[in-house]
């Protein structure tokens, strides 16, 4: 490749990243409408977040134009998830993949607090019903059961009552302040629990069948095995969007009295 040839591609590239750059950066340079904007200062800032964060979730069952690649919450995809446990009547070494979930065009925003000291959030939503489908791995026992198998699964739990806290710090772009959301961790509580899996002792259908009954008549301990799974699932879901959508979206759209350097 001549100089003036290689020149000029290094220019074309170069003007390239540019154009995506003020493209990304000039995406939300104004608020988008169903974002509503709150103050620490104020007296009822916690129920103005709250409306705030549920307008978003709301926004997220259509999708939210100029985020497309974030998609929809509603169904959400994960390549895999693992869980590692040993402890109790449980001992499981497990593995979900091509994970669909559904259920979270229901949410329901019930308290959203930020914290004006770091800026982390707890926040309070409920979900009338979730399910969890795809492939497992799983070798182990819950209760007094030995599960050693592979195949589908899909896990119900419903009444969901869900507390996620979420780590942030701030940072500033192109003029704006924005949310590094660096971590969140899910607790929950359930009132009801359905699963079926698959496949479960090789194939051999009447224990599979009468296995998957007991789960479900026992759904109490069994949610309480299963725990780390479906909350590790909610995790990556609301982390991935959340990372996704605050590095694009300005932070100050939602708090508007966040500090700014200098």
């Amino acid at each position: 490749m001549g100089m003036p040839v290689r020149k000029l591609v290094i220019l074309v590239a170069l003007q390239l990243v540019l154009v995506v750059q003020l493209c990304v950066s000039s995406k939300f340079d104004e608020k988008p409408q169903f974002i509503k904007t709150c103050r620490f200062s104020d007296a009822d800032f916690v129920a103005c977040s709250t409306e705030s964060v549920q307008g978003l979730f709301d926004k997220l069952v259509t999708g939210i134009e100029g985020l497309e690649h974030v998609g929809t919450i509603d169904p959400m995809k994960i390549n895999k998830i693992r869980i590692l446990q040993g402890d109790g009547p449980v001992s499981v070494n497990a593995s979900l993949s091509k994970v669909v979930v559904t259920g979270f065009a229901n949410t329901k925003v019930v308290r959203n607090v930020v914290s004006s000291r770091d800026f982390s959030w707890e926040t309070h939503i409920k979900l009338p019903k979730m399910r969890i489908e795809g492939s497992y791995h799983m070798q182990g026992r819950i209760l007094v059961i030995p599960l050693n198998g592979h195949g589908k699964c899909w896990f119900e739990p419903s009444d969901m009552d869900i507390i996620m806290k979420t780590t942030t710090t701030l940072y500033e772009r192109d003029n704006h302040v924005f949310y590094n959301v660096t971590g969140s961790k899910v607790d929950f509580t359930i009132s009801g629990l359905k699963l079926n899996m698959g496949n479960l002792f090789e194939g051999v259908k009447v224990l599979e069948d009468s296995t998957n009954q007991y789960l479900n008549d026992n759904w109490r301990p069994v949610s309480e095995a299963l725990k780390p799974i479906i909350a590790k699932t909610i995790e990556d879901i609301l982390l991935a969007i959340m990372q996704n959508i605050f590095h694009q979206i300005p932070a100050e759209y939602f708090v508007a009295d966040l500090p700014r350097s200098g």
